[in-house]
């Protein structure tokens, strides 16, 4: 099998829709209001408070309608995703296929409509989804409670940190516990949500075999301890099979665990967070349960915690009192809001559908055909010239692996990045995801349960062919992608803040300082 060599991307030389736009053109005209109408209901404007109206207009594009689907329509040929490509490449991101009829409920008009303002009265139906998926959860984790508040993994991360920081904060301990451990291979956001947090944040290397040192974590253990926050299958795909005692030796100290289930894929309806002794867990629901990224969102990091630590959750929580759905604001210990309202409610319906339609035995057997996924491609890849799989050798993996080009840098001078680049000349999703950087020359793959193995053998095609051409033809490789929209990638600009403009205005005010 070869790769699908005849991929070439539509390009455009697309401006931003801003420098498209023309004063005056107009995708519709609102007609003026009749005198009858504003003579019952106003102008409109009127009884808008003078301090809520802008001074002047904003500075929005103007074009037509038919310019402005050119424009979107020209740029989505520009963009690859799950439903165009092969997106094995996305790494930790468990990027897996939604099914369409799920998207169809998330947009019709009777979950669009909703404003989360409404009277409980008039919301059941979407309170109900959240408090059933609240109990779907609490038995895939079995845990006691959940909230879908956060409005991703980190902001869930940040949540559990805030609620160990309080838990300590009312026992009148937080003083003196001002560390937070985790390990080098657990995502990089259980560090930093600590660190933002104000905590020390002592990280754990792994062993000789590849898995966390438990030794190395009874030696940092102290009073001074207040929590442990874990990623566990690790961000190389290896399960520590020592968790239960990892959470036992934080719990004789007095700290409290949250388990960061971004990479729960492998495990649904095998493992959980309760039998692993921790008192919190959050799962992705953009990630575990289907619901799409969406290129950086909309997204929903759902957090459960045992009994004791409800009363620390953000507010307000759904309940039910057996006749009707209602919110619950007064929880006595609450951290407060983390993101408006009750989070992100296309995601969770999503999700909701998701596990409706599979059922218990349908998610486990989800997690065992991620399994048998990633353990088909890391024999493959392995039989590939310059790849390794560092850490666990000869051990298998559970739903990702972080492989190393290091030998094939050595030998050719092709970098993973340089692979990267060719690989998008199939038609290719890329790969990006491997921090921490310790692995030398990482790739990050993570295949799900939603790939057959014909798409799994198409990537490895693409792969052997990247090799050989690294081989014998190395410039082909340096000088990629070639059929793509962007052609030689330069990165130099994202290290570089000050070369960063998120807004069209923070734009132009970088361009007139130049």
């Amino acid at each position: 099998m070869r790769p699908r060599v005849n991929f070439h991307q539509a390009k455009w030389d697309e401006p931003v829709i801003f420098e498209l736009s023309t004063k005056g053109e107009r995708g519709i005209l609102i007609p003026e209001i009749e005198k009858d109408i504003e003579d019952k209901v106003g102008d409109g404007l009127s009884s808008i408070p003078k301090n809520m109206i802008r001074n002047k207009p904003p500075k929005l594009p103007e074009l037509s309608q038919m310019r402005v689907l050119k424009h979107f329509l020209r740029i989505s040929q520009e963009t690859l995703g799950a439903d165009l490509n092969i997106d094995i490449g996305q790494g930790t991101c468990t990027m897996k296929y939604s099914p369409k009829i799920n998207e169809q409920f998330a947009t019709s008009p009777k979950l669009t409509e909703l404003h989360p303002n409404q009277d409980e009265s008039t919301v059941q139906g979407i309170l109900e989804i959240i408090y059933k998926l609240d109990i779907f959860l609490r038995e895939i984790s079995g845990l006691d409670k959940f909230t879908f508040q956060p409005g991703g993994g980190s902001q869930a991360i940040l949540a559990m940190t805030s609620i160990i920081q309080a838990y300590h904060d009312f026992n009148g301990e937080s003083d003196k516990r001002d560390e937070i451990i985790t390990t080098i291979f657990s995502h990089p956001s259980d560090a930093a949500a600590a660190a933002v947090k104000g905590y020390k944040i002592i990280t754990i290397y792994p062993n000789e075999d590849g898995l966390p040192d438990l030794e190395a974590l009874k030696t940092a253990v102290s009073n001074r301890t207040a929590g442990l926050l874990i990623t566990n299958p690790e961000d190389t795909g290896i399960f520590n099979p020592d968790i239960a005692e990892f959470t036992q030796t934080i719990h004789d100290v007095g700290g409290i665990c949250g388990y960061d289930q971004a990479n729960a894929n492998g495990i649904l309806g095998i493992a959980r967070a309760r039998e692993a002794g921790f008192d919190m867990c959050f799962f992705n629901l953009h990630k575990t349960f289907s619901s799409p990224h969406g290129c950086g969102g909309p997204a929903t990091g759902a957090l459960g915690v045992k009994k004791n630590l409800i009363d620390y959750l953000p507010f307000p929580l759904v309940d039910f009192n057996g006749s009707e759905y209602y919110l619950k604001s007064d929880i006595s210990k609450s951290i407060g809001k983390v993101r408006g309202y009750y989070g992100v409610i296309p995601a969770v319906l999503r999700s909701y559908a998701w596990i409706m339609s599979l059922g218990s035995e349908g998610l486990k057997e989800v997690a065992q055909i991620a399994v048998l996924n990633n353990n088909y491609l890391l024999k493959k890849i392995l039989d590939i010239q310059g790849a390794t799989a560092p850490y666990a050798k000869g051990r298998h993996r559970i739903e990702q692996v972080r492989y190393s080009w290091e030998e094939l840098t050595q030998e050719t001078g092709i970098t993973t990045e340089d692979v990267t680049n060719r690989m998008i000349d199939f038609g290719f999703h890329m790969w990006s995801s491997h921090h921490p950087f310790i692995v030398p020359q990482p790739m990050t793959l993570e295949p799900t349960e939603s790939y057959s193995m014909d798409e799994m053998d198409e990537y490895i095609a693409g792969l052997k062919q990247v090799v050989k051409e690294a081989y014998e033809n190395p410039d082909i490789i340096k000088n990629a992608p070639h059929n793509s929209v962007v052609h030689k990638i330069k990165t130099e600009s994202l290290d570089d803040p000050s070369k960063w403009a998120i807004t069209w205005r923070a734009y132009l005010k970088k361009g007139k300082k130049k």
